[in-house]
């Protein structure tokens, strides 16, 4: 099974550090003895250096302050429009909430307020890099705006060509995102660097609005490479529902606020073409769709109705009238999961993309990657596959309900692998 992926772009971390550009502009002169008493004024040192310049577009203000914390900055081009900016949750920068321009010249002014009360301003002014020359990664961003996803819907960023392990890090400091009401999580790259997921510990909770941004644009990647685009979505989390297969029945649960509200007969992948056992998220739903694998070993060319892709390698649900009489007994697929016409225009109208499906009891595992993987392991393994570290105590709840349902708490479309029918 050959995957596919047409990548295009986006995505969002809460980050750690800023970027790092050039030297610092400090409050201390030389020369200067230490302040004394709770009197001093506080430490402050801004980057990117005063008068640096080549500074990536990508750049942001990183502040470092001893004895106070910063209490107002501000940032203007050199034709004087206020750039709006948000400060990282550390506070260790802020980011301009758009990419800079190119051939630019900006200004940051920072203040800091100590616990006497005493303020120390450092102002810095840097001028922006020429449109770089080197190639753009392309990133796709699987998480699109004004949508209504499901609970088990990961943010997911896609890189062609892949991202090297030593420019993970950096990239990830420049993916964000918010939720509201609060739920955090982390990031958690696939190990060939080919796409990256965000989650929390538990499923979302219905109604979580969450926003994205992949500030990407301008951003050095590596010696070679810089970023392409800089992408933003705002959607909402929808409904709880789930789908459960097991191979050994031969029958679909779906699971509705954490209630089995119906049974669903299924024929699956057959012994030479199984389908893939984990832990698995609707990726796109079409009410009709094309399945044209010619030139494979099993080359055929097929329109289905009502087809859910679970995996970049084809697998889908999909309504498939010529194995009713298999559908509960016999896995007659190419690896797909067959039901009925009834069952499967019924199922288009209960899930959404993001909703998790689980399959067991098949003759192969899910491998990583090949889909939205971010849930087919748990939380311990998951945070391992960050590049920054993650809060300790970010962890599930402590008593997790048996069905996503119960739990608390439209993407580009890629060049058809397909193998189902």
């Amino acid at each position: 099974m050959k995957l596919r992926r047409r990548l295009t772009v986006l995505a969002v971390t809460i980050a750690a550090t800023p970027l790092a550009l050039g030297g610092c502009t400090a409050d201390r002169k030389p020369g200067a003895g230490p302040a004394e008493g709770r009197a001093a004024a506080p430490e402050l040192a801004v980057t990117p250096a005063d008068r640096a310049r080549e500074v990536p577009v990508s750049a942001e203000v990183g502040t470092v302050v001893k004895g106070g914390r910063v209490t107002s900055v501000r940032i203007t081009d050199d034709k004087g429009a206020q750039i709006k900016a948000e400060p990282r949750e550390d506070g260790s920068g802020w980011v301009p909430s758009r990419p800079l321009q190119p051939r630019r010249t900006y200004t940051a002014e920072v203040t800091a307020t100590g616990d006497s009360g005493k303020t120390t301003t450092r102002k810095t002014t840097f001028t922006t890099m020429p449109k770089s020359s080197k190639p753009e990664i392309t990133s796709t961003l699987y998480f699109a705006g004004n949508r209504t996803y499901g609970t088990a819907m990961p943010v997911t960023v896609a890189f062609d060509p892949p991202i090297p392990k030593e420019a993970r890090a950096d990239v990830q400091r420049r993916l964000f995102v918010k939720t509201d009401p609060p739920q955090p999580g982390a990031w958690s790259w696939v190990s060939d660097g080919s796409q990256v997921y965000y989650r929390a510990p538990d499923f979302w909770r219905p109604g979580t609005t969450i926003s994205v941004r992949a500030g990407l644009e301008g951003l050095p990647i590596g010696k070679d490479r810089v970023g392409d685009s800089d992408r933003t979505a705002t959607s909402k989390i929808g409904r709880q529902v789930a789908l459960e297969i097991d191979n050994a029945t031969k029958q679909m649960s779906v699971v509705r606020d954490g209630k089995v509200v119906r049974k669903i007969p299924v024929s699956m992948g057959k012994p030479s073409t199984p389908t893939s056992s984990g832990k698995m998220v609707i990726m796109e739903k079409h009410e009709q769709t094309t399945f044209d694998t010619r030139g494979s070993a099993d080359p055929y060319v097929v329109d289905v109705e009502d087809a859910q892709r679970l995996t970049w390698g084809g697998e889908f649900i999909h309504a498939a009238p010529w194995s009713v009489g298999d559908q509960g007994n016999t896995n007659v697929s190419h690896g797909c999961t067959n039901v009925s016409n009834e069952a499967a225009d019924w199922l288009m109208g209960v899930t959404q993309v993001g909703d998790l499906v689980t399959i067991k009891g098949t003759e192969v595992g899910l491998n990583e990657g090949n889909g939205w993987t971010a849930w087919n392991v748990g939380w311990d393994e998951f945070v391992k596959g960050s590049a920054l570290p993650v809060p300790a105590g970010l962890r599930p709840a402590p008593s997790q309900a048996p069905h996503p349902g119960a739990v608390a708490g439209g993407s580009p479309v890629p060049a058809p692998s397909v193998r189902g029918g």
